[in-house]
């Protein structure tokens, strides 16, 4: 697996059923470029969230609907709940059940548009 270099620069490829989840291993060597982001678990799934602070609802808005073509080009989407000054952003791959490398690829362009 291919780790080497930032992640944002990366663009995520097909994911078919049956691969593996990222190890707790592969996990700890790419948390470092997406420091904010909280690994947990849900409903057995290892996940990625971060949550995402705004001024009001239609910046929180423009946020979200930006993330959504962020992940309409990489073909990888996310859960997204907006709410009134904030955004919580949600990474995991649904064919695996888990965490793949394209999640934290996701994630690294999520802290990138936030960014901007």
């Amino acid at each position: 697996m291919q780790e080497s270099g930032n992640l944002r620069e990366f663009h995520c490829v097909p994911c078919r059923g049956g691969e593996p989840t990222l190890t707790d291993e592969e996990i700890e060597r790419f948390k470092p470029q997406v420091p904010e982001w909280q690994v947990l678990e849900m409903e057995g799934e290892k996940r990625l969230r971060r949550q995402f602070k705004f001024k009001d609802f239609a910046t929180a808005l423009a946020f979200t609907n930006k993330i959504g073509e962020i992940a309409e080009t990489e073909g990888h989407h996310p859960a997204l709940l907006t709410e009134w000054g904030k955004v919580t952003v949600d990474w995991w791959t649904h064919k695996i059940h888990g965490l793949h490398r394209n999640d934290f690829i996701m994630a690294a362009k999520t802290d990138k548009a936030a960014a901007e």
